[in-house]
């Protein structure tokens, strides 16, 4: 047994999700005596730089977790902690320093339960030590939460005050995407809260009467700044996992009881290994059980490294093998299988829907600072007008985490909107095309729909503020401290903000397409060689979409995107990003930001020039290799119809500042009707138009819509139908003919209509049963539809799409707007003045609705139901970001860096 092994309380955390890997149980430091990381160098498959912590991610951790230790803040978790578990509220609350001792937490714990029973105080407690699970008394690592509240316990029944509660909780940086932390790293963080709560339960030197809480506490941003708040979770299941867990590292321990006599490459052999190209990338042994399955000439194991499930691997061999017959396999699978064996990428044959490269699009990318959920280096926005795409305009900030960076970027990208949106009015005044912008992922739309949701808070609270001060009431914050008001929120820069919010509330519209993912588009078009995962960065997907080249290595062409100083998205690499970073701050405090002006610019710009010169490769490889469908246009006339309804918004300042979660229950409901016709039409246009879509729908045994037919007779048509959901009397329409889409032929016309698309010459007709088994049926189509014996289609139930009785033509049902919670068509800046009541739910303004709300809080405050009169603390379900008069929040970027602990990585960060 190791004397003291650093981590070893992260690494229980981290086998909840490795926890199906043998390899990664039998890993842990406590087996081995050295950290997964060593373990991986010691072998000779390191991970590199990248699988470092970023030095500002670092230090923007270190800084998040210190202000649990400030008073302020300390005071805040304590009480919203404390209330949100309906406890009673303490008189005070005192601050310990436990100092990562084991002798001196059990100091500090027995002093803070003294304080609780004898003066009602709740107590802070910070640097805890506590013993490992099972480990009390033993000479090794020990759990280390960040901090515990401990506070009374309700009086007994002789009135008096004799217990205290022991709540544990851990600091975490989580970014809030969209101004919400993934579920998924909630529950990690609890998992790892319970850790520190399971091992306190259990040790000896718990005072006597203090009992652990059942419930525990994670302090997370409050908003997209690092002011911290508590969120409380039931620890029960948490714990329950953390035992069973805790027993699967006991047995592997005790397995090897002496870590001296381990050969590394021998230990790792005998483990075997649970891979996934995907969820095992955040492992330190990932580079060497990925070389493993690399160098094996077993087929079944390139199926393992190319990420294909277990359950479809002995159906897929076949293809590798070229012996094994093939079960029944989905066309993505055998497609990215396909493009692996052939270094070609393999084109779905669907055409382009997608409006990148016309006139009214505009390009983002951007150089994402770890400093700041929303900190940004700099930013390139290039427009499409009719005369074509302009230069790319770049812009690097010296003040990357700042209130006016995000300001600025809302500034240049609302002038490019505007312009935008102005020349296609001028283009069309009755009907208008329909703007976008244009990003390298999805990682760079939602930093931008952050950035607008705080400017949107910041532009909100303002004008709350705006009708205090018209009231001679002071400008006061949610928790009652004197505001900070921010400057108002031009019209033109209004524009960006409202348009990505507008995204954000339409992301449930999945035919809305304002935001447009560049990498999204491009792979539904071609599947790359390779794991799936691989595809996340277009930088590795665009050169598979492009005919005519040498064919591609995948493993080869992987290495170089992984060794790549550059990303397309917003998010930098960990070797760039510290680079960045250490010309900022320089090598010591107090130097002026940017410490080195033109090593920071240049490493910007250079940034900006990786991502601007693919994003151009991208959009020339789909100008290039795929034509535009006849459906193009129908799905920007949906985008354009719902683009008008946003420019009334944007006109009469009418809920346009407003994001999903904020939306009220009302509206949700009321737009229940628009979300199933969004459904319906997207699921009908991807059936028609890719193949892909529309070979693994008609395989799907859930799916009785679409149907697999092969050709066996022509005078007339007879068609052989594997599915039930054809029968006697059925009509179909035609979608695909051996992997075409039939609606792109040249004889098919797509008309847009009123109330729906009406798609003409498609081979639409009943069938008759012939035979029983086989299943065959005579079919009598309308439109020839020109196919031969031994064809295969993809037909579709006809009533499926449309009530029509004719067999003419295919109607798609156009998806309505919202009709009734947005302005009409008459509505007018004057219209809810003149009639309010009218105009309540679809025209009135935000200056209105802020000053009605600002108006009801000063109610509220003069009555003590608001913080911090109230108790319990009320939880502000804004959150904005907005800041009291003498917050003095720490800079992460204030000094240089201190490099991570090497036992360290991102999956203990995030």
């Amino acid at each position: 047994m190791p004397g003291s092994v650093s981590g070893g309380a992260s690494s229980a955390v981290a086998a909840s999700a490795h926890a199906s890997c043998a390899r990664f149980r039998g890993t842990d430091p406590l087996v081995t005596g050295v950290t997964r990381r060593r373990l991986a160098q010691d072998v000779g498959h390191s991970k590199g730089p990248e699988s470092a912590i970023p030095l500002l991610r670092w230090m923007r951790a270190m800084t998040f977790e210190g202000l649990i230790q400030d008073k302020r803040f300390a005071s805040e978790v304590v009480t919203t902690a404390v209330g949100g578990l309906g406890l009673a509220r303490p008189t005070g609350v005192v601050i310990r320093d436990a100092g990562v001792n084991v002798i001196k937490t059990a100091a500090v714990l027995d002093a803070a339960h003294k304080d609780a029973i004898v003066h009602g105080r709740a107590t802070l407690i910070y640097h805890l030590a506590v013993p490992f699970v099972g480990l009390d008394g033993v000479d090794a690592t020990t759990t280390r939460p960040d901090f515990a509240v401990v506070t009374p316990r309700p009086q007994n029944v002789d009135g008096e005050v004799d217990s205290s509660w022991l709540i544990v909780g851990d600091a975490k940086d989580y970014q809030r995407v969209r101004a919400k932390i993934d579920d998924a790293k909630l529950m990690k963080g609890f998992l790892q809260v319970a850790l520190g709560a399971e091992s306190a339960a259990q040790w000896s030197q718990l005072p006597a009467g203090m009992e652990v809480h059942t419930s525990g506490v994670l302090a997370v941003p409050r908003n997209t700044s690092l002011n911290p708040t508590a969120v409380i979770e039931d620890l029960t299941d948490y714990r329950d996992e953390v035992r069973m867990r805790v027993v699967e590292r006991q047995n592997e321990v005790a397995r090897f009881p002496d870590p001296t006599t381990i050969d590394p490459l021998e230990h790792l052999a005998h483990l075997t290994a649970h891979f996934d190209p995907a969820s095992c990338a955040g492992c330190d042994l990932f580079i060497f059980c990925r070389n493993e399955l690399q160098s094996s000439k077993d087929p079944a194991d390139l199926l393992i490294e190319l990420g294909v499930k277990p359950e479809m691997r002995q159906q897929a061999i076949g293809l590798i093998d070229k012996t094994t017959p093939l079960g029944p396999i989905s066309s993505s699978v055998r497609s990215m299988i396909e493009a692996t064996l052939s270094g070609v990428g393999v084109k779905s044959r669907q055409r382009r829907l997608d409006p990148i490269g016309q006139s009214g699009t505009v390009h983002v990318v951007m150089a994402k600072s770890d400093g700041a959920t929303l900190g940004v280096y700099g930013i390139a926005l290039q427009r499409i007008t009719a005369q074509g795409a302009g230069a790319w305009d770049v812009t690097v900030f010296d003040n990357p985490d700042s209130d006016a960076t995000r300001r600025q970027i809302m500034k240049l990208l609302g002038k490019q909107l505007f312009d935008a949106l102005s020349g296609a009015v001028k283009a069309n005044t009755t009907s208008p095309e329909p703007i976008h912008v244009v990003v390298p992922d999805s990682g760079t739309a939602d930093l931008l729909v952050g950035i607008a949701d705080s400017i949107a808070g910041a532009e909100l609270s303002r004008l709350r503020w705006q009708r205090d001060k018209d009231q001679d009431r002071p400008a006061l914050t949610f928790g009652g401290e004197p505001a900070v008001i921010p400057p108002r929120l031009p019209e033109k820069d209004r524009t960006a903000v409202s348009f990505l919010l507008e995204q954000d509330r339409a992301r449930t519209m999945k035919c809305r397409i304002p935001i447009v993912d560049l990498r999204a588009t491009l792979a539904a078009l071609v599947t790359a060689g390779g794991p799936s995962v691989n595809s996340l960065r277009v930088d590795y997907l665009y050169p598979w979409a492009i005919s005519g080249r040498v064919t591609i290595d995948f493993r080869a062409h992987s290495s170089v995107i992984e060794k790549s100083p550059h990303t397309v998205g917003a998010q930098l690499t960990t070797p760039q990003s510290n680079a960045i970073h250490e010309a900022f701050t320089g090598d010591k405090p107090g130097l002026p930001r940017p410490a080195n002006p033109a090593a920071y610019d240049s490493l910007v710009r250079d940034e900006l020039a990786y991502k601007t010169d693919v994003f151009d490769k991208c959009v020339a490889a789909l100008d290039s290799e795929f034509a535009p469908s006849k459906l193009r246009a129908a799905v920007r006339q949906v985008e354009g119809d719902s683009q008008i309804v946003w420019r009334r918004r944007l006109d009469l300042h009418a809920f346009d500042l407003v994001r999903f979660t904020r939306t009220s229950r009302f509206w949700r409901n009321d737009n229940v009707p628009l979300l199933e016709a969004d459904k319906l039409f997207v699921d009908q246009l991807t059936i028609l138009t890719s193949p892909l879509a529309a070979e693994n729908a008609a395989v799907d045994a859930g799916n009785r819509r679409v149907a697999i037919a092969r050709v066996v007779g022509t005078s007339p048509y007879l068609l052989e139908v594997d599915s039930r959901c054809i029968g006697d009397q059925s009509r179909v329409v035609a979608l695909h003919v051996n992997g075409d889409p039939c609606v792109e032929k040249p004889a098919v016309t797509v008309k847009i209509q009123k109330g729906s698309f009406k798609i003409s010459n498609m081979a639409i007709g009943p069938v008759a049963e012939i035979s029983a088994d086989p299943r065959q049926f005579e079919w009598d189509p309308h439109h020839d539809p020109g196919v031969a014996v031994g064809d295969e289609l993809i037909v579709a139930d006809f009533a499926w799409f449309s009530t029509n009785t004719g067999d003419a033509f295919l109607n798609v049902p156009r998806p309505s707007v919202d009709q009734r919670s947005a302005p009409k068509p008459d509505c007018t800046p004057d219209s809810y003045g003149d009639d309010p009541a009218s105009h309540q739910y679809c025209c009135k303004p935000h200056e209105v609705s802020e000053a009605e709300w600002s108006d009801e809080l000063a109610a509220r405050r003069a009555s003590g139901r608001l913080n911090p009169q109230t108790w319990p603390p009320i939880v502000d379900p804004d959150a904005f970001d907005v800041a009291a008069v003498g917050d003095d929040l720490p800079d992460p970027a204030a000094e240089p860096a201190v490099a991570p602990p090497e036992d360290l990585s991102m999956d203990d960060v995030e």
